[in-house]
């Protein structure tokens, strides 16, 4: 499995350095990506129709993102992946990271989002952000900053976090009446 994963990886980070205008370009999702994603989210606060139901699906997108990335520190208390670029595997464009590898918080966090609006029949933008949460896993690996199976344990965490969002906190309960109706 360590073979295929590593074959992967450097696929798609053997696509960087051929383009300085692409490299520049994945550089930049990787930076802004999760940022945008987040701003997103936040500003359908205001959004006009059908306004209870989106704004709960919000609060759930937050509660997801925010459980995805606690589960990814437990993991980090017992899997200590070393950096791709650490292992002579990827060529890194930006500077090196100081924490492990596995799981990536770009793809959980997006993936979490991303799950989050689709588990809450939000379709439309699920998929949306789905596409947005890809061309961010795509460029963590790209950039050479993660395995492609750091990229797929971040996307798995996300929905896994959004699965116990949806379990949890339901819509219509005395708790989600009073965040949905702030502001």
């Amino acid at each position: 499995m360590y073979e295929l994963d590593v074959a992967v990886t450097r696929a798609i980070n053997g696509l960087a350095g051929h383009s300085a205008a692409i490299d520049y370009l994945m550089v930049w999702i990787s930076g802004i990506g999760v940022p945008v994603m987040v701003m997103a989210v936040a500003l359908q606060w205001w959004r006009g129709s059908d306004r209870t139901h989106i704004r709960h699906v919000l609060v759930a997108a937050g509660f997801s993102f925010l459980l995805g990335l606690g589960l990814n520190q437990l993991i980090l208390l017992f899997i200590h992946r070393a950096r791709p670029y650490d292992n002579g595997v990827t060529d890194l464009l930006i500077e090196r990271s100081a924490d492990f590898s596995f799981p990536s918080d770009h793809a959980t966090a997006t993936f979490a989002i991303a799950a989050a609006f689709l588990l809450h029949g939000a379709r439309r933008a699920g998929f949306a952000f789905l596409a947005a949460a890809w061309l961010v896993a795509f460029s963590r690996i790209y950039i050479g900053t993660h395995y492609a199976g750091d990229v797929f344990g971040g996307a798995l965490t996300g929905f896994i976090a959004a699965l116990i969002v949806l379990a949890i906190y339901r819509e219509g309960t005395k708790a989600d009446r009073l965040i949905t109706r702030i502001f």
